[in-house]
């Protein structure tokens, strides 16, 4: 499959975002990462699980949602990382420069949530419902989305490890408040970070399916 990569700036408010894309040479959609707390667009488990979306015929994009000063300040404070007012508007207007710029074509949306990216994601889906078609959560923490849970109206999927109980109670209270958009799977035997073998390959092919699926 002949495949694009590049490196690119993406311009989002006054932030400068360095995001790294991966285009098949006919997208059936693009797929945004939102990584976790403290992590990056180099972060290996959203790497492998691009690299799966791409084998699918998915493009994606790994961005930094902090500019690099924030991220110096944040590894200091760890503040911004929880910003998820932040995170999320960062978000959408990288969803906006994607359907405006369209290095991908014009071709449907979705986004991959992991940690507090999850509920960056979410918030985003429900500011550009218009233009996101699927959501995936891995690991992630959707109760920190807070009232934007139950406006979400786009297609979420929530993978949570076997082993990961306290993550697994607080994505059934999400499920609950995203009502019959959201579909709760647990991969048995994860942990958190989904280090045990197979399981984020389990991940990958859960989240290639759904994204498939609703972006079609």
């Amino acid at each position: 499959m002949d495949e694009q990569r590049s490196t690119v700036t993406i311009p989002v408010g006054d932030a400068q975002l360095p995001a790294d894309l991966m285009l098949p040479a006919q997208p059936g959609g693009v797929v945004l990462f939102a990584h976790g707390s403290g992590s990056s667009r180099h972060s290996p488990r959203n790497v492998a699980v691009a690299r799966a979306l791409n084998g699918r015929g998915l493009g994606t994009v790994l961005v930094d949602l902090l500019s690099p000063v924030e991220d110096e300040i944040d590894a200091r404070t760890a503040e911004l990382r929880f910003d998820i007012g932040l995170l999320a508007s960062r978000l959408a207007g990288i969803v906006d420069w994607l359907a405006v710029q369209r290095p991908a074509g014009d071709v449907p949306i979705g986004l991959f949530g992991a940690s507090t990216g999850a509920a960056a994601a979410l918030v985003a889906a429900v500011s550009r419902a218009d233009r996101v078609g699927a959501v995936v959560s891995r690991g992630g923490r959707p109760d920190l989305a807070g009232d934007a849970l139950a406006q979400v109206r786009t297609p979420t999927l929530l993978l949570v490890g076997g082993l990961d109980e306290e993550v697994i109670t607080l994505n059934k209270r999400a499920l609950a408040e995203l009502g019959e958009v959201g579909e709760l799977r647990v991969i048995p035997g994860a942990t958190h970070l989904f280090e045990e073998p197979g399981t984020l390959e389990q991940v990958a092919d859960e989240a290639g399916t759904w994204f498939t699926t609703h972006l079609a």
